[in-house]
């Protein structure tokens, strides 16, 4: 049998089992997809169990503003939501909600209401509660939506990384290579991760990132890492009905070592100095200051 495994920037497995010392300024990762149903949330899901086992401190953001279910699949049912607290209705921490061992959930909702009409006051009183969360974060997950609407573009572009996860479906594969053309033609994104879920054999995995490194290095001037494969895994999926990370539930599923091995790899990745990846900023450039 295959091991599943994950690959570092440089070609090399990593093989350390101790996590870098947590610095002070935290990795923003978006994690994006194209086309939805490819297990883009329950990779955040399970990314943010595997890194807080790890010992790092994490949020995730679901950035889903109309159909946000990260909370869903942790089995959570927040009285709040981001909304409230962009409306000037509740503090930021009213409205985090807590996973597992930890991990820090920002929830969004169905029907999400208009936060583009806020004040000057509203608008500093949050950032003001932000730069507190900041401090203490380790890794800050970005879940966006499905698809290529400008909120989707926005917090791709705003993170340090974007992490694309496809599966071996043609048209996921088409719809992965159209949000990295979009991010790239029109706002000079030049380098991606990719993400290979549900995969049945790291050769299909493989073959995902063969086909759109070809495709992108004929019409695109951009850089596509790859980062591994999650197999195809029976436990994944009775862990979503349990409404539990696969990490946490069933840590011996190829899934799990999948996960963590990812984990791993990603706190390999150098941290960005630049506003781009801080988490202010993301929430400057959102809410137009």
């Amino acid at each position: 049998m295959e091991q599943a495994g994950i690959i570092n920037g440089n070609g090399k497995g990593v093989l350390s089992n101790q996590a870098p010392k947590t610095t002070c300024v935290p990795k923003v990762i978006a994690v994006t997809s194209g086309k939805g149903g490819v297990g883009k949330t329950n990779v955040v899901a399970n990314l943010a169990v595997a890194l807080a086992r790890l010992g790092k401190s994490v949020v995730i953001l679901d950035a889903d503003l109309g159909l946000g279910n990260v909370d869903v699949l942790f089995g959570i049912i927040p009285k709040f939501t981001i909304e409230h607290v962009l409306l000037g209705e509740k503090k930021l921490s009213e409205v985090i909600v807590e996973g597992p061992l930890g991990i820090k959930i920002l929830p969004t909702s169905s029907g999400s209401e208009d936060v583009t009409n806020l004040s000057t006051e509203q608008k500093l009183v949050f950032l003001s509660e932000l730069d507190q969360l900041e401090k203490s974060v380790d890794i800050f997950l970005i879940d966006t939506a499905a698809g290529i609407s400008s909120n989707v573009l926005y917090f791709n572009t705003v993170a340090q990384e974007i992490l694309v996860v496809a599966t071996a479906d043609p048209t996921s594969v088409t719809d992965a290579y159209a949000i990295m053309k979009i991010l790239s033609k029109r706002h000079g994104e030049k380098r991606f991760k990719l993400l290979v879920n549900m995969s049945r054999s790291i050769r299909e995995s493989k073959d995902v990132y063969r086909k759109l490194t070809l495709v992108s290095d004929q019409f695109l001037d951009i850089a596509i890492d790859y980062c591994g494969f999650i197999p195809q895994d029976d436990y994944l999926r009775m862990a979503v009905l349990e409404q539990r990370a696969v990490v946490d539930v069933y840590p011996q599923a190829k899934s799990s070592e999948s996960f963590v091995e990812l984990a791993k790899n990603i706190l390999e990745w150098p941290v960005s100095k630049s506003p781009k990846g801080n988490v202010q900023f993301l929430w400057k450039r959102f809410l137009g200051e």
